[in-house]
């Protein structure tokens, strides 16, 4: 796996398109590799081409990955699906990444965007607002964070 670490430390430098070369040769030469699979995906989607990466996220996943692996994997689908209108095929993938690893905000963070997207406006703010009440460690938004949860699912009620 070396020529693996090779290709990673290539997008590292921002040697974008010679670890995508690289990558791409290693995942031809053992396709049933997950790991190739979605290292090769993030190089397409470094190089801005999400249709290339979009095959290769979704074998990953379909071959199975570590748990970090597959967060990040899902993000990039969801994130490559969103980035190119896809937007239900966003979300799906989003959701099922959220029931599989509920605690995750980075996949929270990228639904909200899918979210906005499909006009769910109240929805994707109410994720994000969560997410920020449940995560922040500034002092300005942590003395507020019960009020924040709170109107997080009250956003059009008036009293």
């Amino acid at each position: 796996m070396s020529r693996l670490y090779e290709a990673i430390q290539l997008r590292n430098e921002g040697e974008l398109v010679k670890s995508n070369e690289l990558l791409t040769s290693l995942v031809e030469e053992t396709p049933g590799d997950a790991l190739l699979n979605y290292q090769t995906a993030w190089s397409f989607d470094a190089l801005g081409k999400e249709s290339a990466a979009i095959p290769y996220y979704e074998r990953a996943l379909q071959i199975g990955l570590e748990e970090q692996d597959a967060i990040g994997a899902l993000i990039g689908l969801g994130s490559s699906y969103r980035a190119l209108g896809k937007y239900a095929q966003s979300k799906e993938v989003l959701e099922r990444g959220i029931e599989q690893f509920p605690e995750n905000n980075a996949l929270k963070t990228f639904y909200a965007m899918t979210l906005y997207n499909v006009g769910e406006y109240e929805r994707a703010m109410e994720v994000l607002l969560i997410c920020i009440a449940e995560t922040s460690s500034d002092p300005h938004v942590v003395a507020y964070k019960k009020a924040i949860g709170f109107y997080a699912n009250n956003l059009n009620t008036t009293w």
